[in-house]
């Protein structure tokens, strides 16, 4: 049987996630045509580093990222760095022959992305970008209905991602309040309902943005006011390929929101919407069923989505148990597991980060000159 060993660069947030999904994907997909071995994991400061290692198992621990590049035994690089470090590693991973996961965005810019994309599509490594809302089975079902033509010709979409992170001006910035890291609330959240309706919906073909901060001042680490330059809200007006029309919003300054990502797609023949907080659901319209007396069958229905994969994804704990946040993150780990084992490439891969890193950088050229920019 083959075993995939795994090196993860960053031991932040994000790599505690996808370390949880290397760890849990052999009990949620039970028998599987592989192994899989956390072997390195890289962390600017060794100490935490070493503690995943004493904890979760690893192999090695490391401070150098080289490490994981050079270490025979690795066959995937997951790269969870701050996004200004994304391009470097992915550079370093491909000419050492790994394959690549990485944390969206692909990069801290448009310039960045390009050059990435170029490097990748004339190589045989498998990459994949972590876009994990694709991997809700209520998303899975929402493209599933797009397919079938049971929405018809889309006429209109809604989308946002909504966080209340940065409504306290008091509130010490990270790195992602940082634009010089690739900070910004349109490369932080809007990345993913960006990548959503393009996943959904196709290319898009020209959009309007604007963007604004709150709080023009905000206490760094250490009680210090700095300027802040990273955007907390941004809205655009997006025309696609396909001919429809809609708004997408990202905002760290909704206030009473938790992590609110939704969208809504209304077309000729019906409509589905979505609430990442009540996951388990997916809303459908059918625009088919006849009227009557007191509303006939018209109605949006509830899709008890919850976690009904495909086999072998279902089984356990059972497609009946209600779904969470991290399941998404398991399952577009495990896709990718499976297109490394099969040789194939997998999606949403790196060139489709590289195309919602080109739609933000377009985002940001609107709001600069604000005008409609179009997208080729």
């Amino acid at each position: 049987m083959k075993e995939l060993g795994i090196g993860i660069i960053g031991f932040g947030f994000m790599g505690k996630t996808h370390t949880y999904g290397y760890q849990t994907i052999p009990l949620y997909y039970g028998s599987l045509p592989f192994k899989i071995k956390l072997v390195g994991v890289c962390n600017r400061t060794l100490e935490k580093a070493q503690t995943a290692k004493e904890t979760l198992g690893f192999e090695f621990a490391t401070d150098n990222p080289d490490d994981i590049f050079n270490c025979p035994d690795i066959d995937i690089v997951d790269i969870c760095t701050p996004n200004i470090y994304h391009k470097e590693a992915v550079v370093k991973a491909v000419k050492a022959g790994k394959h690549i996961y990485c944390d969206k965005p692909l990069a801290a810019n448009y310039e960045e992305a390009k050059e990435i994309a170029a490097l990748v599509a004339g190589s045989p490594v498998i990459t994949q970008m972590a876009l994990q809302n694709r991997f809700f089975p209520a998303t899975m079902r929402a493209k599933q209905l797009v397919e079938q033509d049971k929405i018809g010709r889309v006429t209109s979409f809604r989308a946002c991602y909504l966080h209340a992170g940065s409504v306290d001006p008091g509130k010490k910035i990270g790195w992602k309040q940082d634009k010089k890291f690739g900070g910004g609330v349109l490369v932080d959240l809007g990345s993913h309902v960006i990548d959503l309706i393009y996943h959904l919906l196709g290319e898009y073909a020209s959009l309007y943005a604007q963007t604004d901060i709150l709080y023009r001042q905000r206490p760094d680490q250490n009680g210090k006011m700095v300027d802040i330059e990273a955007e907390d809200i941004a809205v655009l007006i997006a025309k696609m390929k396909n001919g429809a029309t809609g708004t997408i919003e990202a905002s760290k300054i909704a206030t009473g929101a938790n992590d609110e990502l939704r969208f809504e797609i209304h077309g000729a023949k019906g409509a589905v919407r979505f609430n990442l907080m009540e996951p388990n659901w997916l809303e459908y319209y059918d625009n088919t069923l006849p009227e009557g007396d007191f509303g006939g069958e018209k109605g949006f229905k509830k899709i008890e989505c919850v976690q009904r994969y495909p086999k072998p994804g279902g089984d356990f704990p059972g497609p009946k148990f209600s779904v969470g946040w991290i399941r998404a993150h398991v399952h577009s780990l495990y896709h990718f597991l499976c297109c490394v084992d099969e040789g194939r490439q997998a999606a949403p891969s790196l060139l489709d980060g590289a195309y919602v890193q080109y739609v933000m950088e377009k985002a940001y050229e609107s709001d600069l000159n604000q005008c409609r920019v179009d997208l080729d």
